[in-house]
């Protein structure tokens, strides 16, 4: 399934980022790969049945920078598997403690689904957190990862 959105990976463990064009999905990427993180995709990301996802061919390691181009030969990962969902909104949209949310792939596999602003400061530790709360190595009282 090709999903318009932006992809990157911390450990093997990837995190799709959802919104319409100039919502900040590659400027996010952008700040997370400088925190090395990895890009998956920019634009386009393919996501298998099995949660397996990648760039199609011809956006394989090319990343818009919005302002300055598109760069190539940035280091990529192809062996991720999708751990969580992000979709980008301000910040006036997005509650103060989310109920679970699910974002699903064609096949209907899914996975968490979250809700944030990326251009605040703390957008980055935000997805480290969030990342670690879908992957299970920290563990919440209440809110979108709370069992």
């Amino acid at each position: 399934m090709l999903v318009h959105g932006s992809c990157a990976a911390r450990h093997g463990h990837a995190v799709l980022i959802l919104g319409p064009s100039g919502a900040g999905k590659s400027d996010l990427v952008l700040r997370l790969l400088q925190l090395g993180w990895r890009l998956v995709g920019d634009d386009q990301v393919e996501c298998g049945a099995d949660l397996a996802v990648g760039a199609p061919a011809r956006l394989r390691g090319f990343l818009e920078v919005r302002g300055l181009g598109i760069f190539e030969a940035m280091e990529v990962e192809d062996n991720a598997v999708l751990r969580l969902a992000v979709q980008l909104a301000p910040h006036a949209g997005i509650p103060r403690l989310p109920m679970p949310a699910s974002w699903r792939a064609g096949d209907g596999a899914a996975v968490p689904l979250v809700t944030l602003d990326p251009f605040e400061v703390s957008a980055c530790a935000k997805l480290n957190l969030a990342l670690d709360a879908a992957t299970g190595l920290v563990r919440q009282r209440a809110g979108a990862f709370a069992a």
